[in-house]
């Protein structure tokens, strides 16, 4: 199970850092991910990483901007997310596959999704 938060309202500019806190072990090669839907959008692929370390990626809109991470010890997926754009305002979500794949982008190669979590920037 995955509990996502750390959503909310803020300014263009600003920074928000959300998290996702998995029950149970993960396995140190799977994939943790996270997602983005826009109002009346598709939820598309963000960023993504290999729980035991060694893979990272991100899409091209964010790259310098948003940073995920992990605690393990937590059992905890970070993404820190600075100079936030209005078009960054979506309901965010991290999803979890048992195994890195190539194929990271697509919501379908995930099993286990966290509840989501609203971003919203004003410009």
């Amino acid at each position: 199970q995955l509990q996502a938060s750390g959503g909310g309202l803020v300014q263009a500019g600003d920074s928000l850092r959300l998290s996702c806190t998995a029950s149970g072990r993960i396995a140190s090669n799977a994939a943790m991910a996270w997602f983005r839907q826009a109002p009346g959008k598709e939820r598309d692929f963000v960023a993504a990483l290999t729980w035991g370390g060694g893979r990272i990626r991100y899409v091209d809109s964010v790259k310098g901007r948003f940073t995920i991470s992990r605690d393990s010890a937590k059992n905890t997926l970070y993404l820190q997310m600075n100079n936030l754009k209005p078009e960054d305002t979506a309901v965010y979500f991290c999803a979890m596959r048992p195994l890195w794949t190539t194929n990271y982008y697509p919501p379908s190669e995930y099993n286990y999704w966290g509840q989501g979590t609203l971003v919203t920037v004003s410009s």
